[in-house]
């Protein structure tokens, strides 16, 4: 018989988790709410009749092209890799993954430096050929379309891992049956293949067009006036919080139409795989079909992670930052206390968040979970202006009530520190952990559950003493990769950071818009050595899987 908590022990966690979701989500409601305060906004008006339209239509122009290109480079590695053999294949179907290490913003500096007039692509041609200034035209990457090429390179890998896993577990038996009725390879996979994948194909684009929306160095830096630009200079430039937190509604409104889009296209479709302990072995590629395979792997690795790490290693090495040393510490000591801090929180909240829901199993519970859950998909500056917004009133509010009490103003607390930052961060990548928490804590029976509390064990000193040593490697995943976003994230540490405090994002940004981009490479070399980190991880378990099957 199934023993069952009563629902008064269950009060607290519960109410722990509402709390916890009902501070996530501030943010968001802050700028949702000013979103009816247009009448008060003289800025908002100059803006809607000036630069909306084009913050409008590139947004569009960057998700329309991302769109694109990341479904066809991302689908086409996936099939091959997945279903055909060819030279390099077993390292190419890890290796695709490595591109998601180097931020977009990071890409853009790299590329910049390497294509510019003095660089030394355009420095070799005139070399080569005795052209002169003038003589010749050279295609300008900071441009839309150098943009959306930057994205491309860096975010395919979502429609990749998720293609991938979609055409080993459903294509398999399905496509060898559509073979014995004699279908061709490229009739089965647009009629077959193709058509199981969808759902996950989508998601992996919806996925890459969050990042693209949610960018702000790249597009701030290829000077394309987007959304995260125009509320980051609203906010700064013209001090108009309400006109910022506007536009940031707007963005938020692009997200949520994303987030509709692709579930709608899921429906109530239902894949399930029937062949996973028979897959048919993948055909072999001879010739030069081999070695257009390997060539169309070849290159958005090598334009995605090899040259730009190449360049920033070459870079950093030759010259570097001039301030190396005790002002590279103090930057790297900055990054790694607000990704310690963030991720250790994260992974504490995630623990409350999923251990209510696994013993309250009421529609509050999951769906407190599932509001969490949202804020990965919200922008790093519609967070920080959603939380800026209260977090300096009840800020403003602490001054007053302490120098009404003590005769002294003790500043602004909050968000004069570290403390409004990270829950900014919080709000943002909370979901990450909770993903990967959740996840894990939904494979452990709940027969253990029983078992410990017929021992006398109570909830606390369950979760302790039987969840967290079993949960002990999910729990050091979800950190790693808070830890790692963190460390990545540039809109909402610019909008936030208090006075004088920088960090190596930051300073890759503040480095590379002055033009100094060879110094920028040590900072930025920095961040992409840390996001291999997961990514190292996730390699070996696609080599396991490929050594399992």
């Amino acid at each position: 018989m199934t023993s069952r908590i009563p629902q008064p022990a269950r009060s607290p966690l519960l109410v722990a988790a509402f709390l916890v979701a009902l501070l996530t989500g501030l943010p968001v409601a802050s700028v949702g709410f000013n979103l009816f305060l247009g009448g008060t906004s003289t800025t908002w008006s100059h803006l809607a009749s000036t630069v909306l339209p084009e913050y409008i239509a590139n947004s569009l122009a960057l998700c329309a092209g991302v769109g694109f290109g990341v479904a066809v480079v991302g689908v086409t590695t996936a099939w091959l890799t997945a279903m055909h053999d060819f030279p390099g294949r077993r390292v190419f179907e890890w290796a695709l993954v490595l591109p998601l290490a180097v931020p977009a913003y990071v890409m853009a500096y790299v590329y910049t430096d390497f294509l510019q007039f003095v660089g030394p692509v355009q420095t070799t041609l005139r070399e080569l050929f005795g052209w002169e200034y003038g003589d010749y035209r050279f295609p300008d990457i900071r441009t839309l379309p150098g943009a959306i090429l930057m994205f491309v390179f860096v975010l395919y890998p979502y429609v990749y891992l998720l293609a991938r896993t979609a055409f080993l577990e459903r294509a398999g038996g399905v496509l060898e049956a559509a073979r014995t009725l004699g279908t061709g390879p490229w009739r089965a996979f647009f009629t077959v293949s193709l058509p199981l994948a969808r759902p996950a194909i989508a998601a992996g684009v919806a996925l890459a067009l969050m990042e693209t929306l949610a960018d702000y160095g790249t597009v701030a830096y290829f000077a394309v006036n987007t959304f995260t630009t125009g509320i980051y200079r609203a906010w700064f430039s013209l001090g108009d919080r309400v006109a910022s937190a506007q536009l940031a509604a707007i963005l938020l409104g692009f997200v949520l139409l994303l987030v509709a889009l692709e579930r709608s296209t899921r429906g109530r479709a239902r894949y399930h795989n029937t062949s996973s302990r028979h897959r048919p072995p993948p055909g072999r590629l001879h010739g030069l079909a081999g070695v257009a395979a390997m060539l169309a792997c070849f290159t958005p690795l090598l334009l995605g992670f090899l040259l730009p790490a190449g360049l920033l290693l070459r870079m950093a090495l030759g010259e570097g930052d001039a301030q190396f040393g005790e002002r590279f510490l103090m930057l790297a000591s900055n990054s790694l206390t607000l990704s310690g801090l963030t991720a250790l929180l994260a992974v504490a909240l995630a623990v409350l968040l999923a251990y209510s829901a696994r013993l309250s199993k009421t529609f509050l519970a999951q769906a407190l979970n599932r509001l969490v859950g949202l804020g990965y998909a919200v922008p790093g500056t519609v967070i920080a202006v959603g939380v800026l917004i209260p977090v300096t009133r009840l800020d403003n509010w602490i001054a007053g009530q302490w120098e009404s009490a003590f005769g002294s103003n003790p500043g602004l607390i909050l968000t004069g520190g570290i403390a409004a930052l990270i829950y900014a961060y919080l709000a943002r990548f909370l979901a990450v952990a909770l993903q990967t928490v959740d996840a894990s804590l939904s494979k452990i029976t709940p027969s253990m559950d029983d078992a410990a509390r017929s021992l006398g064990l109570g909830q606390g000193a369950t979760l302790r003493r039987v969840h967290v040593p079993i949960l002990r490697g999910s729990l050091f995943t979800a950190a790693l990769l808070v830890f790692v976003d963190v460390m990545k994230e540039l809109p909402a540490t610019l909008v936030m950071r208090p006075f004088n405090f920088d960090t190596l994002a930051t300073q890759a940004y503040t480095l590379a818009s002055d033009e100094r981009l060879t110094e920028a490479s040590t900072a930025a070399l920095a961040i992409v050595a840390v996001g291999l980190l997961p990514l190292i991880a996730l390699s070996r378990q696609i080599s396991r899987a490929r050594k399992s099957t």
